[in-house]
């Protein structure tokens, strides 16, 4: 079976902008990726290129073996695409809308589907509601009941949760993970990073139009920076053994590197051994805002 999206070599110019330099990705059917970058990097151009908004300058770009310019009614078939911008028709309602977006894709009587995806995002009571009167998290539901009407097998979610609140950001999540446990492809980018933890099992970090870090979640968590153990001791001695792990003070509370957990009892014991008391005690493994900090910066 064909990689979900392949990406070989694609480049895209603008007059003045240079916004993606020659880019190689493989997306696995079945993943769920997460495609992560400041402002500019070049997320947005590559979701573009994906979904027929924007041609490539060079290179190419596939869904499912399919080419986006040379086989393009079965790439855009393939493909469910929720923007960042809110795009709605102000004088349909909710399912009006539905119903020509499905049929945009051949399909006449998908009104169960419709029905399931109007539960899933918290929609029901809005089905015949005009979308000029939805608030913004309820246009961003209607947003990605459109991309998912036509069931497509690869998902692509451009910042879905922007705005909106707990509640739907939960129940969105788990009919995604849902999805995917079906088998459906899902392509994120997003700037809630935690979201990105939890969530995906590979991470492509973009900067500059560039990959610049591409890896599992977890291998580029062990490979971010050490771990730390804080502490609040209750005097501000700290043995002389222990000086060379210090990182950060701030009076009582020290911040320790950690490199393993099996050094913790040791540390405890040299405390013990000093008759210094710990207040409270702190470990800390660095997450992906700080791996992300970390790869953005260099």
């Amino acid at each position: 079976m064909p990689p979900a999206v392949r990406l070989r070599a694609l480049e895209k110019r603008y007059r003045t902008v240079h916004a993606l330099h020659g880019i190689d990705l493989d997306i696995e059917a079945g993943e769920f990726f997460a495609l992560l970058g400041p402002n500019g990097a070049g997320k947005t151009t590559l979701i573009s290129i994906l979904a027929g908004l924007a041609r490539p300058t060079a290179g190419s770009a596939e869904v499912l073996g399919h080419d986006v310019i040379r086989d393009y009614r079965e790439a855009r078939r393939n493909l469910g695409v929720v923007p960042q911008e809110l795009v709605y028709d102000a004088f349909f309602t909710v399912r009006e809308m539905l119903r020509f977006q499905s049929g945009y894709y051949g399909l006449h009587r998908n009104d169960a589907w419709i029905d399931e995806l109007l539960a899933h995002l918290g929609l029901t009571t809005k089905a015949d509601a005009y979308c000029r009167t939805l608030s913004g998290g309820m246009k961003r539901r209607l947003l990605v009941a459109q991309a998912l009407v036509h069931r497509p097998p690869v998902i692509v979610l451009d910042e879905p949760t922007a705005g909106v609140d707990v509640e739907l950001r939960q129940s969105l999540w788990a009919f995604i993970r849902r999805l995917n446990r079906e088998g459906h492809t899902v392509l994120l980018t997003t700037h809630y990073l935690e979201e990105a933890e939890a969530l995906c099992e590979r991470v492509a970090m973009l900067k500059e139009g560039r990959v610049v870090a591409l890896d599992r979640t977890a291998n580029l968590l062990r490979a971010g920076e050490e771990r730390r153990l804080e502490l609040t001791l209750s005097s501000e001695a700290l043995p002389d053994r222990l000086r060379g792990r210090v990182i950060g003070q701030d009076g009582r509370r020290y911040v320790l590197a950690l490199p393993e957990y099996g050094e913790l009892e040791s540390i405890l014991a040299e405390l013990r051994g000093h008759d210094i008391r710990v207040d409270e005690m702190t470990l800390r493994q660095a997450d992906l805002e700080e791996v992300f900090l970390k790869v953005m910066g260099r």
